[in-house]
């Protein structure tokens, strides 16, 4: 679905989350009613949160976990600060990466050596885009496009670009919506965002896997803005290599690092662009010639970033018994309650959602195209609000299930709609 097509999707068009009992009943106690029964509302506790602001930029970056800042202050003044350099063996930080990975796998759908923590999500898309080039059958030439997003986040279409130069492959940029289309015998690899930054469209990450290898093809997915949101099912969907940033929906922190998914059955032929000291099979034999690791550990490059590689591993605690499916459920309802009290409370005609109505088509955000969007953004962040704007005319909610509630959806619209009354409309597009 382009954008010209999601622009049709008003929020007139999106369900109520539940029939009105009564007239009288009003948005703010179907809030408190649709909180009380809750299953993740108690997870809110786990993070550091106040009850003056609505925070709904966890899209871009995470809520603090309350637990650790005590737990980093153990890793600086008694792992660094008097263990210093046996935290390797002792404090276990030579195995993070993976161990972390393996941490990380139930929430994206996959096994246990799958998922390796490292590196950045740019560095770690380099490093599957061209491990995918180099993964395919050398007895069929021909296969030589790579298909890339045309909407997708500007870094994958930069790293896209940078290494289909270096393995000499053309790069056909596409709509998504017109990907299926243009699969065929010259397709040799699909990189596509499972959720559209801007929108928040969900893309069909089954059927587009699916179909990429019905025609030859592999597929890398970026996960940033759906990993730790919704399901992904990398293992049952057969999906090749995956890629996703940590410091979003995971709550990993500021530049968190990112994690880099091989499929088993890719990891005997997986060869990375980035063959770094720590993907070799014995790292401290210093030898010239590189011989990889074996499984997902040939990921790796140089030596992790301890400090954020911790701070992203004491986050995941708050994972702890956590369905990802419970925390779907909750994404979808906030986000219809959300576009329901936008719907009741905003001024007509002043935002329309870009964001699909259905629900097989919606990631965990709301965007609404608002053509004041910059100062009306502005004006909510001073209110309380926090959202995010994507420039010229997008304001940007992203839904947390972990910490964000009903109530906070029906806060975030009534204020938007106080807001679009106090600053002027523009002159019509």
């Amino acid at each position: 679905m382009s954008e010209s097509r999601t622009e049709r999707t008003d929020v007139t068009d999106v369900p109520h989350l539940t029939d009105r009992t009564g007239a009288a009943e009003s948005l703010a106690e179907r809030a408190a009613a649709l909180d009380a029964a809750d299953e993740l509302a108690e997870r809110r506790k786990l993070f550091t949160l106040d009850d003056d602001s609505v925070y709904l930029d966890g899209n871009s970056l995470g809520a603090l976990p309350r637990h650790v800042p005590e737990r980093i202050q153990d890793v600086i003044s008694r792992q660094w600060g008097e263990l210093r350099i046996r935290s390797w063996t002792e404090g276990g930080w030579w195995t993070a990466p993976e161990r972390i990975g393996d941490r990380i796998a139930p929430l994206v759908g996959a096994g246990p050596g799958q998922i390796v923590v490292g590196d950045s999500t740019s560095v770690n898309v380099f490093k599957a885009v061209v491990a995918a080039v180099r993964l395919l059958d050398p007895a069929e030439p021909a296969r030589d496009e790579i298909l890339v997003d045309a909407t997708t986040f500007p870094t994958d279409g930069y790293i896209a670009r940078s290494a289909a130069r270096m393995t000499g492959r053309p790069i056909v940029p596409l709509d998504p919506e017109n990907l299926l289309g243009a699969l065929g015998p010259r397709t040799a690899v699909v990189l596509v965002n499972h959720v559209d930054f801007r929108t928040g469209r969900l893309h069909d990450l089954p059927g587009i896997t699916a179909a990429a290898h019905e025609a030859g093809a592999l597929v890398v997915w970026d996960l940033c803005h759906s990993a730790g949101a919704l399901p992904v099912g990398l293992d049952a969907h057969g999906v090749d290599l995956a890629v996703g940033c940590t410091y979003k929906y995971l709550n990993g922190g500021p530049g968190s690092p990112a994690f880099l998914y091989v499929a088993e059955r890719h990891q005997a032929r997986f060869d990375s662009p980035l063959p770094g000291w720590n993907a070799h099979t014995d790292p401290f034999a210093m030898a010239q010639d590189f011989a990889p690791a074996d499984g997902a550990v040939r990921g790796r490059v140089g030596t992790p970033d301890i400090l954020s590689m911790l701070a992203l591993e004491a986050s995941l605690d708050v994972w702890e018994g956590v369905r990802v499916e419970a925390v779907r459920a909750k994404s979808l309802a906030l986000t219809d309650f959300f576009l329901e009290c936008v719907e009741a409370y905003a001024p007509p005609g002043r935002v329309r959602s870009v964001t699909p109505a259905a629900h097989a088509e919606r990631g965990s955000q709301v965007a609404l195209r608002c053509a004041e969007a910059p100062a009306v953004m502005e004006t909510l962040i001073a209110r309380g609000v926090i959202g995010d704007l994507r420039r010229p005319d997008l304001l940007r909610f992203g839904f947390t299930p972990l910490y964000v509630g009903f109530a906070d959806a029906e806060r975030a619209a009534r204020v938007l709609a106080e807001v679009l009354t106090e600053v002027p409309a523009g002159p019509p597009a």
